[in-house]
């Protein structure tokens, strides 16, 4: 299991990818479960009212989120550019330069 974290104006975003013989949740809308890479994650995007306040670049601002729609993949190095890549986005969602989000990943031990 690899954790894809994405850091940019004092809040980060994680997401998980399972990889192959791993056991993602399974939920409505999950990929197909022979999909051998499983990437997990919150999308969110800035509203003018409701949803949760968060501060980012020092501006409090309000978000709401959509389901996490998770995404099957058939190659480990596809689905790390698309977490990458999906982990960007969000911040470029809240007016944060994708140039500006640092994204790691990091390998971590599935929880038994």
């Amino acid at each position: 299991m690899l954790h894809v974290r994405g850091t940019a104006g004092g809040t980060t975003l994680t997401g998980t990818l399972y990889e192959r013989d791993e056991d993602p949740p399974t939920f409505k809308g999950a990929p197909d479960e022979d999909a051998p890479y499983v990437w997990i994650c919150d999308s969110f995007y800035e509203v003018e009212s409701g949803g949760s306040r968060q501060s980012i670049d020092g501006r409090e601002i309000r978000i709401a989120f959509e389901s996490p729609m998770p995404r099957g993949f058939d190659s480990r190095d596809a689905a790390i550019e698309a977490a990458k890549e999906h982990v960007r986005v969000q911040f470029v969602r809240l007016g944060v330069p994708s140039t500006e989000v640092d994204v790691e990943v990091v390998e971590v031990a599935e929880a038994t």
